[in-house]
């Protein structure tokens, strides 16, 4: 027995004063108005409703469970609405993770033009490098920097990052710079110590796809740790353009091999399931793609 319906039409033949009259009003048969009312005696163990031929009326029992069926439904209905209001314009709170600089570099420009047009919606960003459990640790979208997303996510790229070679003109004119991607075996070669890659880059260029083994003094998990280091003449350093285009723009950081490079890498927004998506998720991606793309 479904109890609410039950309810429903326990406080509809009160109101209407008799089975008929419910069963009209519910657009259901007399004789489903009465199993229901049986049923719903049956599991509280007591009579509800008077029953004569003229009339039905509530016991004394009946009425004191009549006013507490017309509150209890009140609030669900309104339950109901409030959920039904949310699923349609995008509210609440909405976990976001990203890298560091990305998140730094990108993302915090564009908070505020979505926050002006979503609102009801809190963002909480949490930027980290590691690569988090969406799902352990509650998070709504990812922003994930990769070229193949995990398989188990739903995935939807935002834009392509190129990444670049580059050093600080002092470190160049004291160490020379690399002619050829062989060369960068002797330079000081600043590590990401999340590079998928690991303590190999793989270039592309005039002579095809080569993967040079590098070593160098520092190895961060921050991009922006690595930036600054080349800025100060430790090392080339490998790294997306959202990262080093404005030192390159101002000459502070100087293209390395300019006719190598690394295939550009995916920026994508990543979420668990394509099921009943919540709309303040969807409008986020959403926004991000027209703002990114």
């Amino acid at each position: 027995m479904d109890t609410l319906e039950a309810m429903r039409v326990f406080v509809t033949v009160v109101e209407r004063n008799g089975f008929s009259a419910a069963a009209q009003a519910l657009e259901m048969s007399t004789a489903g108005v009465t199993r229901q009312i049986a049923a719903l005696e049956k599991r509280l163990s007591t009579r509800l409703l008077n029953r004569t031929t003229r009339r039905v009326s509530p016991t004394s029992t009946g009425a004191a469970y009549y006013a507490q069926c017309v509150q209890l439904l009140a609030q669900f209905d309104a339950l109901e609405a409030g959920i039904g209001a949310q699923a349609l314009a995008p509210s609440g709170l909405l976990r976001v993770n990203a890298p560091v600089s990305y998140g730094i570099a990108r993302l915090g420009p564009l908070l505020a033009g979505y926050h002006r047009r979503y609102p009801q919606v809190q963002v909480e960003l949490s930027l980290s490098d590691r690569l988090v459990d969406m799902v352990e640790e509650g998070y709504d979208v990812a922003i994930r920097i990769t070229g193949q997303p995990h398989p188990s996510l739903i995935a939807r790229k935002l834009a392509d990052t190129r990444i670049t070679l580059c050093a600080a003109p002092a470190y160049l004119q004291a160490h020379g710079c690399p002619q050829q991607p062989e060369d960068l075996a002797d330079h000081q070669c600043l590590g990401y110590s999340y590079w998928g890659g690991g303590d190999r880059w793989p270039l592309r260029g005039p002579r095809g796809e080569v993967s040079v083994a590098v070593q160098g003094s520092l190895r961060a998990n921050n991009g922006d740790v690595l930036r600054e280091a080349a800025l100060a003449g430790m090392g080339i350093i490998l790294q997306p353009d959202f990262l080093v285009a404005d030192a390159l723009a101002d000459g502070r950081l100087e293209r390395v091999l300019p006719d190598w490079e690394v295939a550009p890498i995916g920026i994508h927004a990543v979420y668990t399931s394509r099921n009943h998506l919540a709309p303040k998720v969807r409008s986020f991606i959403d926004y991000l793609v027209d703002a990114l793309g």
